[in-house]
């Protein structure tokens, strides 16, 4: 099954402490096991640009959609067999110790 983790930061969590991994390595890890599809780092959220259609007139905002602290700051794609598979692979990003990782199955359109 296919999950796509986002990778998010978090304003709150500890930066004194070294990483386990780098991003790198966990890239170099996952991509050899066969378990990373792809994934890239994201620009901040002040660079995103918002879009809506409402009754027909086109709304373009600069900025995020939520003003927050936190946001996704990249993404990775990943196939495995289950959550909990999912979840041990999350937990080895150098991002889980810094920041946060969202984990969402996949809904392939068919």
């Amino acid at each position: 099954m296919e999950y796509m983790l986002f990778i998010c930061t978090d304003s709150t969590a500890p930066t004194t402490e070294p990483p386990v991994h780098t991003i790198e390595e966990w890239v170099a890890e996952t991509t050899d096991e066969g378990t990373r599809r792809h994934g890239d780092r994201l620009r901040p959220a002040n660079d995103a640009t918002t879009v809506k259609l409402r009754g027909g007139r086109l709304s373009v905002t600069a900025g995020p959609f939520a003003e927050t602290t936190e946001w996704i700051a990249g993404y990775d794609v990943i196939e495995c067999g289950d959550l909990d598979a999912a979840i041990e692979i999350a937990a080895k990003h150098p991002m889980a110790q810094f920041g946060q990782i969202e984990i969402r199955p996949m809904w392939p359109i068919e």
